[in-house]
């Protein structure tokens, strides 16, 4: 269970995100260059901090935890708004802290925590999250990263087999190339180094370094999922309470009422795996890993059958362009492979 403090800095966000990502907002940010409403981004910086809630007040950040962050990002998952909080204010800005390195932290986390900074962890190969994609030389860099969330960042992190390094994004030699992928609401890139320059950041072991960064996404991702599905829920059931066949609201039939019934039972289940996940995130312990495995299986099977009943309780207007359901659905399959799946190795092969 969420505190009353919880609770209340959700319902903050919640509204804000309610008066600016509506759907048309949220469709309009997808198609702009940037892949995302920067103006919402700016928003959630300035007026309720959210890039800045993971960050230790020394580099001036709010000092609170990953748990704080992943509220946020489960409250994202309702609208399917993609700015840079997954890629850049919790995985960027983690890896930053995980480094050890403070003159980075220094350098960087200002920037991030105000929003005018956002950071784009470079890993997966082309095989998935298991492989670095990028190799380094001493300090040279070579490969693609794939998978990369938030294309368009300032700074590049790249975590290779040697360790974590920082780039600029418009360095000579980086290409960054646009992936067309299933579900529009979540831009992914890949981004080639060729002889590229980079700072080592830290002596963090790469591939502890990059099992840790598996973890908070995938908590993350559970996190999003969970949002995502009590929105789905939500809707679905105002559906059923307008739509009105054979002279009654279609709510009103037994059969439907079941459904709508064991759709909320997966979301309360999954909400409670997606907290744990979170809680072990944010204050690691023996269980951490066995805690986001849950959650990570659980809340992916649960919003893939709840969207589906979505779609199917929705009847034929579900898969028209111009309702959500069908963004939820292809989020839904998107989240599912995102970071990788439990069933492979937790830790990437060198």
């Amino acid at each position: 269970m969420t505190s009353p403090e919880h609770q209340e800095f959700t319902a903050s966000i919640r509204a804000l995100l309610t008066k600016h990502a509506g759907s048309a907002a949220v469709r309009a940010g997808y198609d702009s260059e940037a892949g995302y409403d920067t103006a919402l981004w700016q928003r959630l910086c300035e007026q309720i901090g959210v890039a800045a809630l993971a960050i230790p007040e020394e580099y001036d950040g709010i000092g609170a935890s990953v748990l704080e962050s992943l509220l946020v990002v489960g409250e994202l998952g309702r609208t399917l708004s993609d700015v840079p909080m997954l890629g850049s204010a919790v995985l960027g800005a983690q890896a930053v802290l995980l480094s050890g390195d403070a003159e980075a932290c220094a350098r960087l986390l200002p920037g991030v925590a105000d929003g005018s900074r956002t950071l784009a962890v470079c890993w997966a190969g082309g095989r998935g999250w298991d492989d670095f994609g990028v190799r380094a030389t001493g300090e040279t860099l070579s490969g693609t990263a794939h998978y990369v969330l938030g294309a368009h960042a300032d700074t590049l992190l790249v975590l290779t087999a040697a360790g974590l390094f920082e780039v600029a994004a418009d360095t000579t030699g980086v290409t960054r190339r646009a992936v067309a992928t299933m579900d529009p609401t979540r831009k992914l890139a890949e981004i080639t180094f060729d002889g590229v320059t980079g700072q080592r950041l830290g002596a963090a072991d790469p591939v502890e370094l990059a099992a840790r960064l598996r973890e908070i996404g995938w908590a993350a991702v559970a996190a999003e999922q969970v949002g995502a599905m009590e929105q789905c829920l939500e809707t679905t059931v105002e559906y059923s309470k307008s739509r009105v066949q054979f002279g009654r609201a279609i709510g009103s039939f037994q059969a439907l009422k079941h459904r709508m019934a064991d759709m909320y039972v997966l979301l309360e289940s999954a909400k409670s795996a997606a907290y744990a996940a979170a809680a072990a995130v944010a204050e690691p312990g023996p269980a951490t890993a066995e805690d986001v495995w849950a959650a990570r299986v659980h809340c992916s099977e649960a919003f893939t059958h709840i969207v589906a009943e979505t779609v199917q309780l929705h009847g034929g207007i579900a898969i028209t362009w111009e309702h959500d359901a069908h963004l939820f659905f292809k989020r839904a399959h998107g989240d599912a492979q995102l970071f990788g799946q439990p069933s492979r190795p937790l830790t990437p092969a060198r």
